[in-house]
């Protein structure tokens, strides 16, 4: 039988390494993920308890929340919390996704349609051959 991960023990913020707080959290999370610690279905803490575990503001909480939802990791379900949809395995896969997911969402927040949005990507790969 697996022991669910405790994410706030886990997690650490440090204010003094430059990057902005929510970032550390969503790259730790996201890493728990990708390695197979945090399994879909789990629940997250709430933003609450875990800023407070944290001593962040529960701001700081929510951003991460969000961006690991706009990675396709997570998925707010409101009054039933957050809970992981990703899947671990292998993390280059996994951030592969996840910065799918992300352009996903800035192109279409930008209006673009999706032609216009493969036609970018298939451009970039063209531009940057494999060696």
């Amino acid at each position: 039988m697996r022991v669910p991960v405790d994410p706030a023990r886990q997690l650490t913020v440090d204010a003094g390494n430059g990057t902005p707080p929510w970032k550390q959290l969503r790259a730790q999370l996201a890493d728990l993920v990708h390695a197979g610690s945090l399994l879909e279905g789990e629940r997250l803490p709430s933003v609450r308890a875990l800023a407070a575990d944290l001593g962040v503001a529960a701001g700081t909480v929510a951003r991460a929340y969000t961006e690991l939802e706009t990675d396709g990791l997570v998925e707010g379900r409101g009054r039933a919390g957050t809970v992981v949809t990703g899947c671990g395995g292998d993390p280059v896969e996994g951030r592969l996704r996840a910065a799918a997911n992300r352009l996903v969402v800035e192109a279409r927040a930008d209006g673009m349609d999706d032609d216009r949005v493969l036609t970018a990507v298939h451009a970039a790969l063209a531009a940057r051959p494999l060696a």
